[in-house]
Order: structure tokens, then sequence, then C-alpha cells
């Protein structure tokens, strides 16, 4: 994915697959995917500065994902290395969605597009932090 000005900030996320990831034919079971890309968002948040105990703990706010549209395009496998992809594709005052791939080398695997909202700790919805970059 190249990046111009306009683009979004992609952070990058290497993982390996490992057996414990697979199923007997030694293909990725597809729900990890869903793993995968949440560590991604999660290492995101990070490298973005945000820590998310603080935010539960202190100011009581929690992030949720609300939906998550995926596509399966092609199988990764035992030991392959992959690299998860993290962008935000858009920002509201309570939610944000975000853009998600992973891919071996030069071939896309599978991609989603997450949203993600701001609540309390009860479930109302609540305003994203303002350290998240656009």
């Amino acid at each position: 994915m190249s990046q111009s000005d306009d683009a979004p900030r992609v952070f990058q996320l290497p993982l390996r697959v490992y057996y414990e990831d697979t199923d007997m034919a030694g293909i990725v079971y597809y729900a990890n995917y869903l793993r995968y890309i949440e560590r991604g968002r999660s290492e995101w948040v990070r490298e973005i500065g945000l820590d998310q105990n603080r935010m539960k703990d202190v100011d009581g706010i929690v992030f949720a994902v609300r939906r998550v549209e995926a596509d399966y395009i092609a199988p990764a496998r035992l030991d392959d290395q992959l690299i998860v992809e993290t962008w935000v594709e858009s920002l509201g005052a309570a939610r944000m969605i975000m853009g998600q791939r992973v891919t071996r080398g030069d071939t896309e695997l599978f991609r989603a597009l997450v949203t993600v909202v701001c609540m309390t700790l009860e479930g109302r919805p609540v305003r994203l932090p303002k350290d998240i970059p656009a």
C-alpha cells in the first residue's frame, strides 16, 4: 500500500503463523484473522500513545468493536510471515472505522473494515479521545 500526503498513516505489525493457528490442513483457521487484526488495533493504540488501562481506570471509558465486515481472499499457512496493516478510515464523535488487512509479501490474504466505538463502563457512548490521529 503506497502512501501519499492524503493517504492514511498505516501501522504495520509483523506476525508468524504458528501450528496452533491452523486447522488440520495447515491453513489458518478463519476466526484467527479476527485475533490478528485485534492485535493490530491494540498495537496501533499503543503506537499512538493511548493507554487503554488508564482510559478504563481513570476516565472510565473503553473501546468496543461494534461491527466487522471481513473478506477472506487467500489462505495463510503454517510458518508464513504476515503483516497486519491498520489505519483509520474515518472518525466520528464516538466511533471510528478502522481499515485493516493481512498480507504475506505482496499478497493480500484478508481485509476488514472494523467499526470501533468508545463507551463508558456502563455501555453509554462517549466521545473518542482527542489523541486519535485522523
